[in-house]
């Protein structure tokens, strides 16, 4: 006799999970699934003379992405993601670690300084970043105040650029979650090492990095993966002189309009990030196994 409510109650909460969870299942679905599915069936397509899309099986635009033009503008997306993934860690986890540190009162309000950027829009700060590189700009007029023999500086349209774009748009992405691993670093530990004779750079080396990997693993997977991609950087910064994956895709869909092998280079990009993604996850399985 009381074993039917006991089902019944247990069962009851499980209901409410899977409704809790129905809105963003949906969401995934609608947004990220069925996307994918058809940029999949996309990549596998033809396309005819006059552009339309014929839904015949082939794998001549797998073929095309091993084109090594192709196979150079991926190496090159992957190497400036890279460079700009390298230098947001060095510029992030010093200002991370000093908020993650600093006290109470005063992390809401660091925190604030970090997120003001995107209160503004992206396309607006990208245009700023231009004013103040260009020949004419405010970085060139500074110099010719401070010393007015010198020549300026050309850094519009070129890869220093593109960098300075992708650092500054993906920064925030970085600090955000090394503050968060910081904020939760147990200072007795630092404490202890440091009473067992460590120096400071054995505990930042042996202690406090080790125990914000995952923060570091975090920020380094946000800021790659969309690095990698990003288009509108490098055209108005680049000045589309530095193509990378995302500005092929792009013009693929919207000006070759061959939706066939824009979408097998689209599919190739997924699978970039997928092992990605699988290499930080073995990186910080490895690094969890090491202290034990």
């Amino acid at each position: 006799m009381s074993a039917a409510p006991a089902v019944s109650d247990r069962s009851t909460p499980r209901w409410r999970a899977w409704l809790l969870l129905a809105p963003m299942v949906a969401w995934l679905t609608l947004f990220v699934v069925v996307p994918t599915a058809i940029l999949i069936v996309y990549s596998f397509c033809e396309r005819d003379e006059v552009g339309r899309v014929l839904f015949t099986f082939t794998l001549e635009n797998y073929h095309r992405v091993l084109d090594p033009v192709y196979l150079w503008i991926f190496a090159r997306s992957i190497g400036y993601a890279g460079l700009t993934t390298v230098i947001c860690i060095a510029v992030g986890y010093p200002v991370a670690y000093c908020i993650g540190r600093a006290r109470e009162e005063w992390r809401q309000r660091l925190l604030l300084l970090v997120m003001v950027p995107f209160w503004t829009s992206f396309l607006i700060r990208t245009y700023a970043w231009i004013t103040i590189l260009k020949q004419e700009g405010l970085l060139n007029g500074l110099l010719h105040q401070l010393s007015p023999t010198a020549s300026p500086l050309d850094l519009l349209y070129t890869p220093t650029a593109v960098v300075i774009g992708l650092v500054y748009a993906y920064l925030p992405f970085m600090i955000l979650p090394i503050y968060g691993s910081v904020e939760k670093l147990d200072g007795s530990l630092i404490e202890a090492a440091h009473d067992l004779g460590a120096g400071p750079l054995r505990v930042f080396s042996a202690v406090i990095i080790p125990l914000t990997l995952p923060g570091i693993a975090a920020g380094t997977l946000l800021v790659f993966v969309p690095a990698v991609g990003m288009f509108a950087i490098t055209d108005l910064m680049g000045g589309a002189r530095v193509p990378l994956i995302g500005n092929v895709i792009q013009n693929q869909f919207m000006q070759a309009r061959d939706w066939p092998f824009g979408a097998a280079l689209g599919a190739v990009f997924m699978a970039l990030f997928a092992v990605t993604y699988w290499v930080m996850l073995k990186f910080g399985a490895g690094e969890e196994e090491t202290p034990a």
